[in-house]
């Protein structure tokens, strides 16, 4: 990725303020959110265990070095996981679910556009506050730090694609190795096999790795680097770098329907592209609502207006 692209979209605004520092650090700045109402009520845990194993999770994903690249500070990924454990069949073993939600700023405004968000439904682990867990990304070791190193892996690479073409290619590698030692290796497959949830971890992977989503990637690029990115100036530009990606879009959703890649990126962006959509020209308005209520019909009430 080009990261002098980055800082300059991230420090832009600093120009008449501070000058910007360059202490480098690790890539993320994640907040992890931990609810476990369900297991108090089952009277399956308690608050100080829980307290740490929020505190792993954060540490680890913030902690740890995920790229070879110089991230300054003004660079870090904001990202956000939010876990909700529902059972505890055994001490120190859970089941639940957990939301990945990505962010990324948008150059000349205050505003953070939402890159990716991902429900994954089979977040089943083991954690003991007294036992230490180790990550090593070339042999499965654990399944919590798995986990949470391809969470990690996939914001660098929806974050990587939308400042350089194609940019996160290292990181879907990394991913991929991930799942396919995971998936042999895992006490819990179902969440890294391809005989598992449609939805799963190696589906998502699987999809940001096929050639038959490579115009997907590609597009983001477009989407948000002449797209996003020069809304202030041209929002002319922006509402025809929206069309272009809506009709790239539904290329791939011909080859993939209802793929987790297609279906994650419109519950992240389907109230972004309605106000980008809704200030077009009439013709504009109409073609963006022909495309958006066959590829995102969930949300066609929302979609509606651009066609009133």
């Amino acid at each position: 990725m080009e990261r002098s692209i980055k800082l300059l979209i991230l420090t832009i605004p600093l120009l008449f303020g501070a000058l910007v520092q360059r202490a480098y650090a690790q890539e993320f700045q994640f907040t992890v959110n931990l609810n476990y109402e369900q297991l108090v009520a089952q009277q399956k845990t308690d608050p100080q265990s829980m307290n740490q194993l929020q505190t792993y999770m954060n540490d680890f994903l913030n902690n740890t070095r995920w790229t070879n690249d110089q991230f300054a500070k003004e660079e870090k990924i904001k990202c956000k996981l939010n876990v909700n454990l529902t059972r505890s069949l055994a001490q120190g073993s859970y089941e639940g679910n957990a939301q990945l939600i990505v962010s990324r700023p948008v150059y000349g405004s205050t505003y953070e556009t939402v890159l990716f968000t991902y429900v994954d439904k089979n977040f089943t682990f083991t954690y003991l506050p007294s036992t230490q867990l180790y990550f090593n990304e070339n042999s499965y070791t654990e399944e919590l730090p798995y986990i949470m190193a391809f969470y990690a892996n996939i914001a660098l690479i929806f974050d990587y694609d939308s400042f350089s073409k194609m940019g996160g290619s290292p990181y879907v590698q990394k991913a991929f190795n991930l799942v396919n030692l995971a998936r042999n290796s895992s006490p819990n497959k179902r969440g890294w096999d391809s005989n598992g949830d449609s939805k799963n971890r190696y589906w998502l992977i699987e999809n940001l790795q096929s050639q038959q989503f490579t115009p997907f990637r590609e597009g983001m690029y477009k989407y948000y680097r002449q797209g996003l990115d020069v809304a202030t100036q041209n929002p002319v530009e922006t509402r025809a770098k929206v069309l272009e990606f809506l009709n790239t879009i539904k290329e791939v959703n011909q080859l993939r329907p209802a793929s987790v890649v297609v279906n994650s990126f419109f519950d992240a962006k389907s109230d972004e592209l309605y106000k980008i959509m809704i200030e077009g020209l009439p013709e504009q308005r109409t073609q963006a609502y022909s495309l958006l209520i066959n590829l995102d019909p969930s949300k066609t009430q929302l979609y509606q207006r651009l066609s009133m």
